[in-house]
């Protein structure tokens, strides 16, 4: 899969959970990292996008209580965001990373935990787990 692919999934992954949450069905235990990654990525994409028509029926499906963007919706928007990424370096950097983001908070590690992005000031304990042991880190 393309980053404009993973990126169109997680669009409609972020319009399905809006829409649950208007209607009241929005499970309780939500990962607050994964949220944040996926509305960041939203807020890039619409204001490359704007309103794209795209990216309005994309919302539209979601809401409609669509589990996937139809085929058409999905290749409108794909050719959207290539057509964007093309004209916009920047953007497509952009789109990349937050891409990265949600695919690293979405996919279960491999045994291995990374603490990537974060900026500490001072002393910091980072404590890492498995059950059975647990490493404890101090660093400044």
């Amino acid at each position: 899969m393309t980053g404009v692919e993973i990126a169109v999934g997680c669009l409609f992954a972020w319009a399905v959970r809006k829409a649950r949450l208007v209607a009241g069905r929005a499970d309780a235990e939500v990962d607050c990292a994964l949220n944040t990654g996926m509305d960041y990525l939203h807020n890039l994409v619409s204001g490359a996008l704007g309103q794209d028509s795209a990216l309005q029926r994309l919302a539209e499906e979601a809401s409609a209580g669509q589990t996937e963007p139809s085929a058409r919706t999905r290749q409108r928007l794909e050719l959207a965001l290539e057509d964007a990424r093309e004209r916009d370096p920047g953007f497509a950097e952009a789109l990349e990373r937050a891409v990265a983001r949600v695919q690293a908070v979405s996919e279960p590690t491999s045994g291995s935990q990374v603490l990537t992005g974060s900026t500490f000031s001072g002393p910091t304990a980072v404590q890492v787990g498995d059950h059975n042991r647990q490493d404890n880190t101090f660093g400044a």
